[in-house]
């Protein structure tokens, strides 16, 4: 994947991770700054998501720990176990929040 494809599937993940947050009643406020975007939840904790251009990834930082993502053609998959982007990010939403939130791309 070349530097601008890279930029350009990271970006509309961002951009669909910030509109399903939104999306949801959950009371996450998003902010964006560049290519980090900071979901703070209800409780005042918060998840981040950004890009890792060297690495061609996108890293999901929260309570529970750290979490890579790289797009397989299709998706961006846990480099762990799999787990697609937004049923991942979905996990430690509701985890920190303290009640379940399912985030879903439009």
């Amino acid at each position: 994947m070349t530097e601008s494809e890279f930029n350009e599937c990271a970006e509309a993940a961002l951009r669909a991770v910030e509109a399903a947050a939104d999306a949801v009643d959950a009371g996450i406020d998003c902010a964006r700054s560049g290519s980090v975007l900071t979901l703070e939840l209800d409780n005042d904790t918060k998840i981040v998501v950004n890009t890792q251009l060297p690495m061609r990834q996108i890293w999901v930082a929260a309570r529970s720990g750290g979490y890579h993502f790289s797009y397989d053609g299709r998706q961006w998959r846990d480099t762990r176990d799999g787990a697609e982007l937004f049923a991942a990010l979905s996990r430690p939403v509701s985890s920190q929040g303290g009640h379940p939130v399912v985030l879903s791309p439009k």
